[in-house]
């Protein structure tokens, strides 16, 4: 099984990214960020800082930088990246990253979204289509700060010592 991450670069995916890799500690499982790329469109690579403001869009150094980003956060998770096309409507990310987490048999997905609300159906488009898939549980990260893994882990009802009773003999 694997802890999937929808990787954009944003604050909320890192802390997303930085979740999943303490729940994966945890959990010993794998973390696998996944970035969805628009082919071509520098605007929207520009926006999200994967290029500088007067960079031309280069694949390579798109793809170099998300994969920078995702080891330097968390050295142990691995990067995928697809390619959609240039004005790919939100419910193709959505989808390449649902596919994607259908692939790697994901048990968890970790998304970013400061605007989750109390409701799935709150969260941004491409949060809500990956969200609303039965397949996985999902995990929506709405703070930058890191989570208290640690202290979950050190109190956790499952890290006591078995009673006697339950000790072969």
């Amino acid at each position: 099984m694997t802890l999937v991450v929808p990787f954009d670069g944003s604050e909320l995916a890192e802390a997303a990214l930085v979740r999943a890799t303490e729940f994966g500690t945890v959990f010993e499982e794998d973390v696998l960020a996944v970035s969805v790329i628009r082919k071509g469109n520098a605007k929207y690579a520009r926006e999200h800082g994967w290029i500088g403001p007067n960079e031309e869009f280069d694949m390579e150094t798109v793809v170099t930088t998300l994969h920078e980003q995702v080891t330097d956060l968390c050295p142990s998770s691995d990067f995928r990246h697809k390619v959609v096309d240039r004005y790919a409507p939100s419910g193709s990310v959505s989808k390449a990253i649902r596919k994607m987490a259908e692939r790697e048999d994901a048990s968890m997905v970790f998304i970013g979204s400061e605007n989750a609300g109390h409701l799935v159906t709150g969260i941004s488009s491409v949060g809500e289509s990956i969200a609303s898939d039965d397949a996985y549980d999902v995990v929506i990260v709405r703070h930058r700060s890191p989570a208290k893994i640690a202290k979950l882990r050190n109190t956790s009802p499952h890290r006591q010592p078995k009673s006697d009773f339950y000790l072969p003999e």
